[in-house]
């Protein structure tokens, strides 16, 4: 039965290299005006499809080995001006998603993100402060915010699939460490984590390190505390709506 498996596990690869070996990247035949519309459309319909935001390795097997797809995207970023969605980077990838303008209509006609609406004010701010300061522990944030950061409060955020544990803090007792996911920035239309507001700012100024956070010596921006039952209005962390199929 072993036998069996590895065979069709074999056999399905060989399947997978001989479609790669048939599928035409380079479209030669095609002059260049043609070719590179063809690969905009290949890559624009790819990004469409997925259900994940689609990095440029993956896409670089659709296009020619010369083909930048960074030219490609600009282009492709260039004809949706005008249009209620874009193709944004995100999480590390490309994806198409409404712009920020349209949030009021899509909410009225289809409701909004029911995960956005859960976050308090109060949540998205630990949320930043674990995206600046990661990872960083539960005792960390408490004395950050003055108040005690509860293990249900980061019970939600995990729940959410915005924060995830991290290493063990080579504190005493070593507790866990919380860090922000893939989910966090897919949520807040970010890339990486330097597209969180004013990053570079408290970088330049020395002030992304916990000692000074723990010290107080932080961005106003950042250090606000809120009550709990505030909701996100004002935040700077926009949640971004995705083109619905």
């Amino acid at each position: 039965m072993a036998e069996a498996a590895r065979r069709r596990g074999g056999s399905q690869s060989d399947d997978r290299r001989s479609a790669d070996q048939l599928f035409d990247r380079e479209l030669d035949h095609l002059p260049p005006e043609a070719r590179w519309r063809e690969w905009m459309n290949r890559v624009e319909a790819t990004i469409f499809a997925a259900s994940e935001p689609v990095n440029r390795e993956t896409l670089a097997r659709i296009v020619g080995k010369s083909c930048s797809i960074d030219l490609l995207i600009d282009d492709i970023r260039e004809e949706l001006r005008g249009r209620p969605y874009d193709l944004v980077a995100v999480a590390g990838g490309f994806r198409h998603l409404t712009r920020p303008a349209y949030a009021g209509a899509i909410r009225a006609a289809v409701g909004g993100n029911e995960r956005a609406a859960d976050l308090t004010q109060s949540e998205v701010l630990v949320l930043m402060c674990i995206g600046y300061f990661q990872p960083i522990t539960r005792a960390e944030l408490s004395s950050f915010f003055g108040k005690e950061i509860s293990r249900d409060f980061i019970g939600h955020l995990r729940g959410a699939g915005l924060i995830a544990s991290g290493p063990r803090s080579p504190t005493p007792g070593a507790p866990y460490t919380y860090v922000t996911t893939k989910e966090f920035l897919l949520e807040f239309g970010l890339d990486t984590l330097r597209d969180l507001p004013d990053f570079e700012a408290p970088e330049d100024a020395g002030l992304l390190s916990k000692e000074r956070l723990l010290a107080g010596d932080i961005p106003i921006a950042i250090g606000g505390v809120l009550e709990e039952d505030d909701e996100i209005e004002g935040c700077d962390l926009d949640v971004r709506s995705e083109v619905p199929e």
